[in-house]
């Protein structure tokens, strides 16, 4: 028998009342009344991909969607594509957090005259905006050539004639809503699947970039610095395009050095030193496939913003970050130059180390930025404004910010090493982009999107000794296979759309923060362990962790699983108060397992007023999702000790 303690008997006592205080709440029945269709904008929206919505809003082209009224739920759920909301109404999880649904309503293109175009994509005759007919009496045309970036869709008409016109112009058969439902894939499959195949582009594209720059260093020797110019600045200057400046070893005293045609300038590694007056940047590069590589920068200016002027404070947001981020002095400034890169370089500076402002697909590689030992002493490692770039393979030591981003949608931040800092990267209206296999030591937070971007991938992290290891805002943002372990708090789980799955979340002081108003957002096959705090979640509705049967491994609970299917055999609450300290305290089980708790259990999964604020795993795992990986930790952990 476990031993219970003093401190034991009043945790219990407490809890115990609690539990009757949560038991003597009026139950809540939602009232019933007709159920009209409302504008889509006014739904909590769901399901579909960033690239489809996005693309859908700058082409013009149709997405069908779907809104669902359910009964236990106060907001009307949006779906982007009927497919998706017909394969998530009937599952459980749905039913355990919205209730069943009282009607559902689909876009009706029965009497908008719909095409395809040369791309597959849906258009309606003028541009027309369609209606909304109930689902239980639409038919739709599935396998038909209608598509969107991410596949082919259902499309939906209230006349069954009308469905059969389209079909018999386009392909496909005419299906009911039932068979629809049937037919349904797994929507989150789907997801991950458009997910990583867009991790894979996005590498891709990164290798393909990054290959193409090697050519910006294989440039013949035009001009050798001491030998054919007697400074750095003449050499340059004479130097013809598409031809290499060489400066041996040694240190070179340089004022502002402009690289005002397509060529490279080129070291012979970190004992190549270019000391700039300590009064501004030292390297411009100002023309498109210009490069920097193997030597290193001091001796730039202390301006790490330049603030916009009272006179001007009528200028808009992004003309106010420039000016505030990308006009401050840094060891190099890439300023309109495409396809450029900066390779093999050191940078010591109070300020930033680059900024690429306007330079689309450029390539910074293997660079070292030395900032300032206090975070607020300095600024960034990297900046890049206003178009995409790859960086990778560096390393940023103090500072404010590892790489910092503005507009810069689609760059690819991947392999490199922060520590030290405010934020390892931090995005600012960037969407699009891949913040991949980073590690990050000691900084404020690991990763930060900010500005509600769309889309971003977040792949492959590992975040430790940190105040918070992942912080998103925005929506449909891809975080997987990260470890954030060690820091005070884990990871948050907020915006909306977003998608966790494969991470680690280990040793932190709070697991993971449930900050979402909507419940959204899919957690699953998550190991969320050996945290002081399981999920800290105290806003919104309560949000189901589970998809398809599956949930999160929780680390070694004192349930039963009677059929030995790798699940719990009941629904386990992180955020619970009794829950929560399952596997800890003495007491915990007994009381979860009493009478009175599993009325309540089962009164919250029938009445929505009863469910509260918190997070609930209706599939807990009984073992880890990446047993190697937390293995290791534990190691690590041991050799520390």
């Amino acid at each position: 028998m476990a031993l219970v303690t003093p401190e034991t008997t009043r945790w219990v006592a407490a809890a115990t009342a609690l539990v009757f205080v949560l038991a003597s709440v009026s139950f809540v029945v939602p009232a019933s009344g007709s159920v009209s269709p409302v504008p889509f904008d006014d739904t909590v929206k769901t399901g579909g991909t960033s690239v489809d919505v996005r693309t859908a809003e700058v082409e013009g082209f149709e997405v069908p969607l779907a809104q669902v009224h359910f009964s236990r739920y106060r907001y009307i759920i949006g779906y982007y594509g009927v497919t998706t909301a017909a394969a998530d109404v009937s599952t459980a999880e749905s039913a355990r957090q919205f209730g069943d649904p009282l009607a559902v309503f689909v876009t009706d293109y029965a009497t908008v005259s719909p095409t395809l175009d040369d791309d597959g994509y849906l258009r309606t005759e003028h541009n027309r905006n369609p209606g909304w007919t109930k689902a239980s009496e639409a038919s739709f045309v599935v396998d038909s050539g209608a598509r969107v970036p991410s596949g082919p869709i259902a499309v939906p008409f209230s006349d069954a004639d009308a469905a059969r016109s389209f079909a018999d112009a386009h392909g496909g058969e005419v299906v009911d809503w039932a068979t629809l439902r049937d037919r349904a894939g797994d929507p989150l499959s789907s997801r991950l699947a458009a997910f990583e195949s867009s991790v894979a582009a996005h590498h891709e594209w990164a290798n393909q970039t990054t290959v193409a720059s090697d050519a910006l260093f294989d440039r013949p020797v035009s001009t050798v610095v001491g030998e054919d110019a007697p400074t750095v600045e003449a050499a340059v200057a004479s130097a013809p395009a598409n031809t290499t400046v060489y400066v041996p070893a040694g240190t070179y005293s340089v004022d502002a050095v402009e690289l005002n045609r397509s060529v490279t300038l080129l070291g012979a590694g970190s004992d190549t030193r270019l000391v700039g007056d300590g009064n501004g940047s030292v390297v411009h590069l100002r023309a498109d496939q210009s490069a920097v590589g193997n030597l290193s920068v001091s001796g730039v200016g202390e301006v790490g913003t330049r603030r916009v002027r009272a006179s001007n404070e009528s200028v808009d947001w992004d003309t106010r970050v420039e000016l505030a981020y990308g006009r401050g002095d840094a060891g190099i400034v890439l300023d309109g130059a495409n396809e450029s890169a900066v390779r093999g370089v050191e940078i010591d500076t109070p300020a930033s180390g680059i900024i690429a402002r306007e330079s689309a697909d450029g390539v910074i590689d293997g660079v070292t930025v030395r900032g300032a030992d206090e975070p607020s002493d300095g600024f960034m490692g990297v900046v890049l404004i206003g178009e995409r770039s790859v960086v990778q393979d560096s390393t940023f030591l103090g500072g404010r910010d590892g790489v910092y981003t503005h507009r810069a949608d689609g760059s690819v931040i991947r392999d490199n090493h922060m520590e030290d800092g405010r934020y390892g990267v931090h995005q600012m209206y960037t969407s699009d982009a891949l913040v991949a296999d980073n590690v990050v030591r000691g900084d404020r937070i690991g990763v930060v999107l900010m500005t509600r971007p769309v889309g971003n991938l977040v792949v492959g992290n590992d975040v430790r000794e940190s105040d918070f290891g992942f912080m998103p805002a925005g929506s449909d943002t891809y975080v997987a296979d990260n470890v954030f372990a060690g820091n005070d708090y884990g990871m948050d789980v907020s915006g909306d759309r977003q998608v966790y799955v494969g991470n680690v979340v280990a040793g932190n002081g709070v697991g993971v923060r449930g900050s979402s108003t909507f419940p959204t957002n899919v957690v699953v096959r998550n190991d969320i362990v050996g945290n002081d705090v399981r999920v800290e979640s105290s806003l919104g509705p309560m949000r189901t962790w589970t998809v398809g049967g599956e949930g999160n491994y929780w680390g070694d609970l004192p349930l039963e699983d009677a059929n030995r299917d790798g699940v719990y055999d009941r629904a386990y609450q992180p955020s619970g108060v009794v829950d929560a300290e399952l596997g800890r305290e003495p007491g915990a089980l007994a009381l979860s397992e009493s009478p009175a708790v599993r009325a309540l259990r089962r009164a919250r999964d029938a009445v929505s007023g009863l469910r509260g604020s918190g997070v609930v795993d209706a599939a807990p795992r009984t073992e880890p999702v990446r047993p190697e990986t937390l293995a290791a930790l534990n190691a690590t952990e041991e050799t520390d000790d």
